[in-house]
């Protein structure tokens, strides 16, 4: 739902796509974004399968459980004259409005009404992901289900005494490719744009994660916010834009912090007047993350009836640590400066330890956290994961955390990151083994 959703659904056979997925993925530009994740990452994994049955399974998230209270009269959605269902749907989830993120390029399937002068606005929680353009009869939505990944949906923004939210196939023949690691999934693009908003593939960076330098991304998106004397694509319009900041890349133009949208389009449609940068790197982050539970899940389901166990999954099991811990994150030069709102509401959410400290402190000086461990370890995606896999994962992040792995690749962790993390972790995660009870970091791998 991120990124662009197909009018079209998948052909009958689904094994010739996936064929086709998988040799593209050894060639496509997006096999060396994701080749820090693990070799076969952008593999599609047969979900349609007995053993998986992505269409046949009910989900059991957010989106569908409102859909329940809604048939069951224990729930309503308000109604906005400007907006439709958007605010009502956004109170009813729990998402905050200061989570908004404005992107102009024509990567959905509503392309035909997205542009500089309309982009579409994204508002997003842990779970959840709603996309709300301008004019459009339709909302769209996704959400990070426990067991099947990213769900998609739709919900008519139209005045109605039953509101409902359509599951849709429609978005997997983008969101369930290598650029998703090969399941049900979600992400962010950058991409060069004219003036209308319609992309040039062959200048994107096609997956943005906490790992793309921030010169890289939000081609295509509106970018509000501090970010000092680091450049990146954002609030370039035209390929006039794209041009000169080849040429120049300090032009002021082209660096500035994006304060207001008034040279662009009228704000006053949407709920906030802000595309937060925070919340972006944020967004890119969560996205990735949610893309591994889902792979993670699927492997380790798969795994465990074919061979009654899941030893055959370090290779995925040691890229998803590096990513859960931050360790390939591009460091930030300048601070980042996001609107107040974002990093309050996102800070509040979530478990802290006794002495205050939370997964969930942003840092924005030279990385995104202050305690290099995802907080999406707390979701109900994580929590989903097979009892076999997250026994050894949780041995695993114990040796790390200790330093009892002392390979180069977690030197980047500090021993206070580490002790933060552990004392963090056991406070708050209550299903840990007995063994991280009374567990202290060690001293620093030498890189």
């Amino acid at each position: 739902m991120v990124s662009a959703m197909s009018v079209q659904r998948f052909p009958a056979s689904r094994r010739l796509g996936w064929l086709v997925a998988a040799l593209v993925a050894v060639t496509s530009a997006t096999s060396g974004a994701l080749a820090q994740d693990f070799q076969g990452a952008t593999h599609v994994l047969p979900f349609e399968e007995d053993n998986l049955q992505y269409g046949k399974t009910p989900a059991t998230g957010a989106i569908a459980r409102l859909q329940a209270r809604l048939d069951r009269g224990e729930a309503t959605l308000a109604w906005d004259e400007r907006r439709g269902y958007l605010p009502g749907l956004l109170a009813a989830l729990g998402i905050s409005t200061n989570t908004q993120v404005l992107v102009f390029s024509k990567t959905s399937f509503q392309r035909d009404r997205i542009s500089p002068q309309n982009p579409r606005a994204l508002y997003y929680n842990d779970d959840v992901y709603i996309g709300f353009v301008p004019g459009s009869p339709l909302l769209e939505m996704s959400m990070a289900d426990p067991k099947l990944g990213g769900v998609f949906y739709t919900l008519e923004n139209k005045r109605t005494a039953s509101p409902k939210f359509v599951r849709t196939d429609n978005c997997l023949e983008c969101h369930a490719a290598a650029k998703t690691m090969g399941v049900p999934g979600h992400l962010v693009r950058s991409f060069q744009t004219d003036d209308h908003g319609i992309t040039d593939l062959l200048t994107g960076t096609e997956v943005i994660t906490h790992r793309t330098p921030l010169s890289d991304r939000w081609g295509g998106w509106f970018v509000t916010g501090e970010h000092g004397a680091q450049t990146h694509r954002g609030n370039l319009v035209g390929n006039a834009a794209f041009q000169r900041q080849a040429r120049e890349p300090n032009f002021a133009g082209n660096r500035r912090d994006l304060t207001a949208f008034s040279d662009y389009f009228d704000a006053g449609v949407y709920p906030a007047p802000t595309s937060d940068i925070a919340a972006l790197m944020v967004l890119e982050h969560q996205l990735h993350m949610h893309n591994f539970l889902t792979r993670l899940n699927y492997e380790a389901t798969l795994q465990l009836k074919a061979y009654g166990h899941c030893n055959y999954i370090k290779s995925p099991l040691e890229a998803f640590l590096r990513y859960l811990l931050f360790t390939e994150e591009t460091p930030l030069t300048a601070p980042i400066r996001g609107t107040p709102g974002f990093a309050r509401d996102f800070m509040a959410e979530g478990p802290r330890d006794p002495q205050g400290r939370s997964l969930r402190e942003l840092d924005l000086k030279t990385r995104l956290f202050r305690y290099p461990c995802s907080y999406l370890i707390y979701t109900d995606a994580f929590d989903a994961l097979p009892p076999e896999l997250k026994t050894r994962l949780y041995g695993r992040l114990l040796e790390i955390l200790t330093g009892r792995d002392t390979a180069p690749e977690w030197s980047r962790l500090t021993q206070s990151d580490r002790q933060a993390v552990l004392e963090i972790l056991r406070a708050t995660k209550k299903d840990l083994p007995a063994a991280w009870a009374t567990a202290q970091a060690g001293p620093v791998p030498k890189a």
